[in-house]
């Protein structure tokens, strides 16, 4: 843990000193476009009501809440894979990864450091979304706050679990954009984020169960529109917990061969 901590305290001062606004802005931005042009189109379009399919595909008819959760696990979910994902390209491009590599230091470790201060970060940065839901006058409501807090850990250790393997994919191609977009649109698409798994293909919605935020989505849905309490949600916990332990199992056996890889793009 101490690794973890320092790591985090290094990236907190680093950030201190020149913090990325227009980064930060450019990931919080989209969610509340998102809210507030579902909010128009609920009103002005759907009439202030949602068709069949949604409430049976969704459990419920709240489709505004169901929105705001969604929209916001989403882009927490996009913030926290640009941080953790690219930790180790971003030493890459820095020159450090050399150095990184031959220190004492784990990399789960150095990697749950980045993750810890991104979450930090991205809560503070995402209350800007609470400014645009309250605003248009949208109301989440929360069956049982112990779940929302367990769903929001597994949302967390689900997209760490998915990092690990992502940034060592990223250094041993030596690039990021086209890696972290095509894992964002996958999981925009099928991860039941804004709209009902249903309306998928039956292929798509097991593909979906394969990845541990699908699971972690299921919960922050379940907790809020779906009015579940403690009990019921532990299925889907556990199924999120399997899931993410097996992602950061197969992340960090492969993250030795593609920090390898890395080594021999450069020398």
């Amino acid at each position: 843990m101490p690794i973890a901590w320092a790591t985090a305290w290094r990236t907190w001062q680093m950030t201190r000193r020149a913090y990325p606004w227009t980064y930060a802005v450019g990931t919080v931005l989209p969610a509340a476009l998102a809210i507030s042009l579902a909010y128009l189109g609920y009103h002005a379009i759907g009439g202030g009501a949602v068709a069949d399919d949604f409430t049976e595909g969704s459990g419920t008819t709240a489709y505004l809440a169901y929105i705001v959760v969604g929209a916001t696990a989403f882009q927490f979910t996009v913030r926290l894979i640009l941080w953790s994902a690219k930790a180790l390209i971003t030493e890459q491009r820095q020159g450090t990864l050399g150095a990184l590599l031959i220190a004492p230091a784990g990399r789960f470790p150095y990697l749950a450091g980045f993750t810890v201060f991104a979450v930090l970060s991205s809560l503070v940065e995402f209350l800007a979304l609470g400014v645009v839901v309250a605003l248009l006058g949208i109301s989440v409501p929360v069956a049982s706050l112990p779940g929302l807090l367990l769903g929001g850990l597994a949302l967390i250790g689900a997209v760490f679990a998915l990092s690990v393997g992502l940034g060592g994919l990223m250094i041993a191609a030596g690039e990021a954009h086209i890696s972290q977009n095509t894992v964002f649109i996958v999981l925009g698409l099928v991860g039941g984020f804004t709209f009902p798994r249903a309306y998928l293909p039956e292929p798509v919605q097991w593909f979906a169960e394969l990845l541990p935020t699908t699971a972690a989505t299921d919960v922050l849905h379940a907790v809020t529109t779906g009015g579940q309490s403690l009990p019921g949600l532990l299925p889907r916990l556990a199924v999120c917990a399997l899931l993410s332990g097996v992602h950061l199992f197969l992340g960090l056996r492969y993250l030795p061969r593609a920090e390898a890889r890395a080594v021999e793009r450069t020398y």
